[in-house]
């Protein structure tokens, strides 16, 4: 187990973001290669749950965009995410808010 850490350890190299958990509004800016071209894309929602630890960490973030729940899932480690803003401090009990995405309406929104 102590060589698994190891190299963990070595390879992860994005220790800059800030500390957010569950029921956090947040904007995560990526960078999207178009053939030979790169620009950077905002995606703004809230955190419904992390998992994971090392290189294997990610965050699952949802969205409403014109009645429609998106989901995305970035991978702490990946090379494409530029920042990681923090919008919004949100309080839940829960640290997977699953029940969220059943919710509609002022019903979806967190208390901060």
């Amino acid at each position: 187990m102590n060589y698994i850490k190891y190299i963990e350890d070595k390879c992860s190299s994005r220790n800059d973001f800030p500390l957010f958990h569950s029921g956090d509004t947040v904007t995560v800016f990526f960078e999207i290669k178009e053939g030979e071209k790169k620009r950077i894309q905002s995606f703004k929602g809230v955190v419904i749950k992390k998992q994971g630890k090392g290189l294997t960490k990610t965050f699952t973030i949802r969205k409403i965009s014109t009645g429609i729940g998106i989901e995305r899932i970035f991978i702490f480690n990946q090379p494409n995410i530029q920042k990681i803003e923090i919008n919004k401090k949100g309080k839940v009990r829960r640290s997977k808010i699953y029940y969220f995405r059943a919710l509609k309406g002022k019903k979806a929104r967190v208390k901060s």
